[in-house]
């Protein structure tokens, strides 16, 4: 069974690191709203669009999401 990004992303957490993916899944973290059971690139695009104020820029979200496809795929 496939997991979802939020599930992936939260495996990328650290307190203690600060990198653009490790505070990007920190931030999401903290999001309540963000679409846990979504495994939709562009369902989360979307919304990180309209609500994703935490996020630099969207390139770190297409980086996060070609790791999540790359640790998938293993």
């Amino acid at each position: 069974m496939k997991r979802s990004f939020y599930h992936y992303l939260m495996t990328r957490r650290d307190p203690n690191k600060k990198d653009e993916i490790t505070l990007f899944a920190n931030a999401v973290e903290d999001d309540g709203s963000f679409p846990k059971q979504s495994e939709d690139y562009n369902e989360i695009s979307a919304y990180l669009e309209l609500n994703g104020h935490y996020l630099p820029n969207m390139d770190v979200y297409d980086e996060a999401w070609n790791q999540y496809i790359d640790n998938d795929s293993h």
